[in-house]
């Protein structure tokens, strides 16, 4: 019981989290591709080749969410609350998003051609995760917005091995959704460009307004 009230806030990212899949499940099945959706696509993202290595940062992003929310759960409750607040606004703006101007790309390859255990894993990724509903893109908000609260944190922003590695595995992650063809540069763009709102909003005013409150 101890436990439980010590850590009582960490259930509030994991319970958005359910309610953004019931969401997302939801447009998916409303919105399929084929159906009146808007193609998202530049001229850019036919110059982009598709390079099945990227899987590899692309997977990793996984675990890359899950482990910096877990840390922040246990090190840090402000910081939490800082990451929760930023992930939760930006994920709400996609889903509205996907609502109002359903979209989708076809960008993907139709004949793949190489084999092996890289594309085998992009073929599998490409079953399970539809090209549909990608603007702007989660993953690249939300890469964004762990980075930040990583380079922020008390704990681990000191820390240059860290902070250079989520770096690396920031922009990997990022460049991964344009070569794997899951994303538009576009989407690219507008992931980054809201996670720059969120940060001044989430990050800068709040350290603002508490130097204006101290001054």
């Amino acid at each position: 019981m101890n436990f439980l009230r010590k850590y009582k806030h960490a259930w509030i990212f994991p319970c958005y989290g359910i309610f953004y899949l019931i969401c997302f499940a939801y447009l998916e099945k409303t919105y399929p591709m084929g159906s009146n959706i808007n193609i998202i696509e530049m001229k850019i993202d036919r110059l982009i080749p598709f390079c099945e290595f990227f899987i590899i940062p692309y997977v990793i992003w996984y675990f890359y969410i899950i482990i910096a929310v877990v840390f922040f759960i246990f090190v840090n409750k402000k910081e939490y609350y800082q990451l929760a607040t930023f992930l939760i606004i930006g994920m709400t703006v996609f889903l509205i998003i996907s609502y109002l101007y359903p979209n989708g790309q076809n960008l993907r390859p139709v004949v793949f051609e190489r084999s092996n255990i890289f594309v085998t894993m992009v073929q599998r990724l490409y079953k399970t995760d539809t090209s549909t509903n990608i603007l702007p893109s989660i993953h690249v908000f939300n890469t964004i917005g762990v980075h930040i609260a990583i380079a922020d944190s008390k704990e681990l922003g000191k820390n240059k091995l860290i902070t250079n590695c989520s770096l690396l595995l920031m922009i990997s992650i990022i460049l991964a959704t344009m070569f794997l063809k899951q994303h538009s540069v576009i989407d690219v763009i507008s992931g980054i460009l809201l996670a720059v709102i969120c940060y001044v909003l989430v990050y800068k005013y709040p350290q603002k307004k508490e130097c204006n409150t101290a001054a």
